[in-house]
């Protein structure tokens, strides 16, 4: 699991099929970012949680964007994470015992906010 630094740049993505771009942008800067050698980490809450789910990843393809699941392999390839907010992916049934993307973890509120006290958080919405 990627622990993040003070170098971490984190993407916030709280949405997935529901709106295909808000939920492509986050990884498009966060994939332009491992490719530039920084380390770079997408949060996932409410319904941006489904995207750590392969079956919803891999029908995501926004026009004029590369596709959802191409851009999280960039993400897992170069070292990034995709974290999902344990009490938003509970509420919509997603649990350790699911099939995540590549990259992809749940993880508890502490974690999230420890890595927002130490990273940089960007809103992209």
């Amino acid at each position: 699991m990627l622990e993040p630094t003070t170098d971490t740049l984190l993407f916030p993505v709280s949405h997935g099929a529901d709106e295909p771009e808000r939920a492509t942008v986050p990884f498009v800067v966060a994939a332009t970012a491992i490719a530039s050698g920084r380390p770079a980490l997408v949060i996932a809450t409410v319904e941006g949680v489904t995207l750590g789910l392969p079956e919803v990843a891999d029908g995501i393809e926004e026009d004029g964007f590369p596709p959802l699941a191409d851009l999280q392999h960039q993400l897992a390839a170069g070292g990034g994470a995709l974290w999902l907010c344990s009490a938003c992916a509970t509420k919509r049934g997603i649990t350790g015992d699911r099939a995540l993307v590549p990259g992809a973890t749940i993880v508890g509120a502490a974690r999230i906010v420890e890595a927002l006290s130490l990273g940089r958080a960007m809103t992209l919405s």
